[in-house]
C-alpha cells in the first residue's frame, strides 16, 4: 500500500474511532452512549420544513463533510460519486444537475472516472463553481449550467472547499500544502508547503480564510498560519495546541475547522488545544481558553459558539473568552460544528437529527428529523433559513417563527 493510502486509511479509521469513543478507550464497553433525546420535550419555537432534495451518495464513507454553498438564491452541491447540482434556494426544485463521472466530460474517455470523487466543495463566486476531489484534482466549472471550464491536477486529495478571492483559487490539500490558482484557467502561481505533517492527524481540513490580502489556515500540527495571497509567503503562525501527551493520540493537535474572522480579531480553536482569539495583522494572541475541538466555530452578535471533544456545546463572551453557559444535553451524539439562525444556535447530530439552542442560555428550543443518517457537517445559514446535509446527501431547508 502506497504511503498516502495508507495515511488515508488511518486517518478515515481514527476519526472514525474518535467519533465513537469519544476520545476515552476504543473498547467497545467503553464507548459512551449518546445522550438519550427527552420523549417528553415541548419546543418553544416553531419550525417550518420547507423542502428536502438529495445529490447523489453524498460524502458517503469518505470522511469528507460536504456542506452546500448558497449564492444569489442558489444552493450549489456536490456528492463523491460524481454529482454537481445546483437548486433553487427557495422552493427546491433543481435547476441543473451534471453527473461526471461518464465518458466525454472534460473530453477524457475513462466511463468510471475516479478522478470526479468530489469532496471538496462547492465554491462559488459569480458564474465561477471550483470544486476538487479525493484524487487531488480541482475543477472549474461554469456554474449557470455546470459545462466544464478548466481542470488542475495538485499532489493529494482536496477535502476543504477551494475559497474564490479576486483573480485567484485558493486550495489546500490534505498533504499540507496551500495552492494559489489562476482563476482564469487554474494554472498554478504559488503553492505554501508546510513541510512535516503528522502522520496521525484527524481527517478533514477547514476550510481556507482569505481577507485583507491574507489568506488564514488552520494547521495539522495545530497551529494559526498566516499566508501572503499574492504569492503564499508565511506571514506568521500562532500555536493553537502544544502536541504534548503520553501517546500518539494524546498528542494530536489538529486545528480542522475554519478560521473565523470579526473586524481585525481572528477566532480559531484545535483538537486537545485552546480556543484562541488573535489579532489578525499581527497574530498576537488576545486570549485563550483551553477548549478541545475538531469542529467548526460559529459567531453571534456578542458570543462565539463551539462544540468540544464530548459533544458539548460551549458560549463564549467573544470579547474576553470568559464562559456564558455550557450545555450537556446532546453529549456524545457527535453533533456538528454550530451555526447561528437569529437567536438560536442550529447542530445536527449522528441520527439525523437537527437540534436548536437558544442564544442566551443554552437551552433546547427546537427538533427536527432530517433522515436516520449522520449529519456531519456544520448547517449553513442564509438569511432566515439553515440548510443541512447528511452523509448520504440529504439536503433539508428549515426556518423558523416563534410561537
Amino acid at each position: 500500500m502506497k504511503p498516502e493510502m495508507m495515511k488515508r486509511v488511518l486517518l478515515i479509521s481514527l476519526t472514525s474511532l474518535l467519533a465513537l469513543a469519544g476520545c476515552h478507550s476504543f473498547k467497545k464497553e467503553n464507548v459512551e452512549p449518546p445522550t438519550p433525546l427527552a420523549k417528553d420535550f415541548k419546543p418553544t419555537v416553531q419550525v417550518s420544513k420547507l423542502w428536502s432534495t438529495s445529490i447523489g451518495k453524498g460524502s458517503g464513507s469518505s470522511g469528507a463533510r460536504l456542506r452546500p454553498t448558497v449564492v444569489d438564491g442558489v444552493l450549489y452541491a456536490d456528492s463523491t460519486d460524481g454529482k454537481l447540482a445546483a437548486i433553487d434556494a427557495t422552493s427546491g426544485k433543481t435547476l441543473w444537475s451534471k453527473s461526471t463521472r461518464t465518458q466525454g466530460w472534460f473530453g477524457w474517455g475513462d466511463k468510471k472516472r475516479q478522478d470526479a470523487m468530489y469532496a471538496g466543495g462547492p465554491a462559488v463566486d459569480g458564474d465561477l463553481l471550483v470544486v476538487g476531489t479525493l484524487d487531488g484534482h480541482v475543477y472549474g466549472v461554469n456554474a449557470k449550467d455546470g459545462g466544464p471550464r478548466w481542470n488542475a491536477e495538485l499532489a493529494s486529495e482536496v477535502l476543504a472547499a477551494p475559497t474564490i478571492s479576486g483573480d485567484l483559487v485558493l486550495v489546500r490539500t490534505q498533504d499540507g500544502r496551500v495552492f494559489g490558482l489562476d482563476r482564469a484557467d487554474g494554472k498554478r502561481r504559488w503553492v505554501y508547503d508546510q513541510g512535516n505533517v503528522p502522520l496521525l492527524s484527524l481527517r478533514g481540513n477547514g476550510d481556507l480564510l482569505a481577507a485583507n490580502g491574507v489568506v488564514f489556515l488552520g494547521s495539522d500540527d495545530g497551529k494559526l498560519i498566516a499566508l501572503r495571497e499574492d504569492n503564499g509567503a508565511k506571514l506568521w503562525e500562532q500555536k493553537l495546541a502544544s502536541g504534548v501527551g503520553r501517546t500518539d493520540i494524546e498528542r494530536l493537535d489538529d486545528a480542522d475547522g475554519s478560521i473565523l474572522i470579526d473586524g481585525s480579531t481572528l477566532f480559531a480553536g484545535a483538537y486537545h488545544g485552546n480556543l484562541l482569539a488573535v489579532d489578525g495583522p499581527s497574530g498576537r494572541p488576545l486570549w485563550g481558553h483551553a477548549f478541545s475541538t475538531f469542529d467548526s466555530l460559529a459567531l453571534g452578535s456578542n458570543a462565539l459558539y463551539g462544540v468540544n471533544d464530548q459533544s458539548q456545546i460551549w458560549a463564549f463572551d467573544k470579547s474576553t473568552g470568559a464562559d456564558i453557559w455550557k450545555s450537556d444535553a446532546l453529549k456524545y451524539r457527535w453533533v456538528t460544528g454550530p451555526a447561528v439562525q437569529g437567536d438560536y444556535v442550529v447542530v445536527g447530530d449522528l441520527d439525523g437529527y437537527v437540534h436548536w439552542l437558544q442564544t442566551g442560555d443554552g437551552a433546547l428550543a427546537a427538533r427536527m428529523r432530517l433522515s436516520k443518517k449522520a449529519i456531519r457537517a456544520q448547517p449553513l445559514v442564509v438569511g432566515d433559513t439553515v440548510y443541512v446535509e447528511d452523509v448520504k446527501g440529504h439536503i433539508g431547508a428549515y426556518r423558523l417563527s416563534a410561537h
